[in-house]
């Protein structure tokens, strides 16, 4: 009874294999081609090994602790960079405003505040028609809410809490 694998490739001239060592040449080309059938079929992973060789078993166990580190690495990056855009040195909110006068507005800002640190912040007063009427910027003493008063060149009808820096917190907030 014939092999399930066959020597012969499509329209070749050769003769199906017998499984038998006797028909074989030296070498046991049968073994051979046992090794590589499954099912009657050649895999593909069979004949890549065949040809170019198994690879080394070290370097899939290397791959995988390279990507185990890189993965690592990354992780330990993304919760430093969360923590550090989530607890900043100094946070604030605008909190309301009053037209005092033609040229004057008062503003009311909640700011935190870590302990020693020096911040700047920064109000906008707008007009009617969106342009800027009035800027200040000044210096919390502390936490909590404070009231200030923006001088403007006419009339203001809203007020821009621009934000807070500090030393290494260059956006405002």
């Amino acid at each position: 009874m014939p092999h399930p694998c066959s020597t012969r490739r499509r329209g070749g001239r050769g003769r199906a294999s017998t499984g038998d060592p006797r028909g074989a040449p030296s070498g046991g080309a049968a073994t051979w081609l046992h090794r590589r059938c499954h099912a009657g079929r050649v895999t593909s992973q069979d004949l890549l090994r065949e040809r170019y060789g198994a690879p080394a078993p070290w370097r899939r166990r290397a791959l995988i602790a390279a990507s185990g580190v890189l993965v690592l690495a990354f992780v330990g990056w993304l919760a430093w960079t969360t923590w550090v855009h989530a607890t900043p040195a100094v946070d604030s909110e605008m909190v309301g405003f009053d037209v005092l006068d033609e040229h004057a507005v008062e503003a009311t800002v909640a700011i935190k505040l870590q302990d020693g640190v020096d911040a700047d912040c920064l109000l906008r007063a707008f007009a009617e028609d969106h342009t800027t009427v009035g800027e200040l910027s000044f210096t919390p003493t502390g936490t909590g809410r404070t009231v200030e008063t923006i001088r403007t060149e006419r009339e203001a009808t809203s007020v821009e809490l621009v934000g807070c820096t500090a030393p290494g917190q260059p956006r405002p907030r």
